[in-house]
């Protein structure tokens, strides 16, 4: 049985460890709440960007165009696919790195990709060490971003994923993430973002009622000509679905590092409180046996 110095130490070595745990989740709390005020902003403009791709499908622009001379639309065939790996650098955020690494194994699987056919592009320490470790050929790896990532910050990496497509290193690109649900809840999103296609439309990018409110017209003069406008106006679309979904990944961390953290203070709290009445209940029971021996002691003197 544990001494009642080794379980004071116990007690204090937790109370420290829940007071560690319970800033933690404050601070991340706190990221959580300033990078959702962020991101309702942005989304605001990815809807605008999204709803005016639509506008030139309803159109039948895309119909008109050219597509060999439209690098991002051009469907070709798929010889090696790009996964476009978010995750983050750190632990302490549950299960949030392992949801994404083993539902992308499992997509890879369901597409028969291994190490001959598949090229990793990373953003976050945990995905990029992952699949090096285990022969990957990781083509970007991209690490520190911050806390309400930017798209200043993050535009070598968006450009870069467009412009490895567009020369032909890949022949079709997939983004995997954890998209924020709410503060208890993420799920894991496979989206193929290029060859942009309708299926992406609908998988990425603001709300009908969002979309709606818009009210863009679908009429359009071109100048100098459809594959011309398109060539500016995809890869800056492709490029926003990017950095949306390493935003919506880093929410998403942000949440899941609030949520360990909280299960961390309180299993401190009940360890805490289990171990307060192991303490009391040795110190009765060392009381018990003080007040037996000097009872006996008096006994024998008399």
């Amino acid at each position: 049985m544990a001494s009642l110095q080794d379980i004071q130490r116990r007690i204090s070595s937790t109370k420290k460890t829940r007071q560690i745990t319970s800033a933690m989740q404050m601070v991340s709390t706190a990221k959580l709440s300033q990078i959702q005020r962020y991101s309702k902003g942005y989304q605001s403009y990815a809807a605008r960007l999204e709803a005016i791709v639509e506008h030139l499908v309803s159109a039948h622009l895309f119909d008109n165009a050219d597509a060999k001379h439209i690098p991002l639309i051009a469907q070709r065939p798929i010889e090696k696919t790009g996964i476009l790996v978010v995750t983050s650098d750190r632990g302490l955020v549950g299960s949030y790195n392992a949801n994404v690494i083993k539902q992308t194994n499992a997509l890879m699987a369901r597409l028969n990709l291994d190490t001959t056919n598949t090229t990793i592009l990373a953003v976050g320490g945990n995905g990029a060490d992952f699949y090096k470790k285990r022969g990957f050929e990781v083509i970007l790896e991209h690490r520190g971003v911050s806390d309400v990532p930017s798209f200043n910050e993050i535009r070598s990496v968006v450009k870069t994923v467009t412009s490895l497509y567009e020369t032909e290193v890949f022949d079709a690109l997939h983004v995997v993430y954890n998209h924020f649900v709410n503060r208890l809840t993420s799920e894991y999103r496979d989206v193929q973002l290029l060859p942009l296609t309708g299926d992406t439309l609908d998988a990425m990018g603001g709300t009908e009622a969002e979309k709606a409110e818009l009210n863009i017209q679908s009429v359009y003069e071109i100048e100098p000509d459809t594959t011309a406008v398109l060539n500016v106006i995809l890869p800056q679309f492709a490029q926003s679905l990017v950095y949306e979904a390493v935003l919506d990944a880093k929410t998403a961390e942000h949440a899941a590092s609030s949520t360990a953290m909280k299960g961390a203070t309180d299993n401190a709290k009940d360890l805490i409180g289990r171990l307060e009445l192991q303490f009391n209940r040795a110190r009765q029971a060392a009381i018990t046996t003080e007040i037996t021996e000097i009872t006996g002691g008096m006994a024998a003197l008399e």
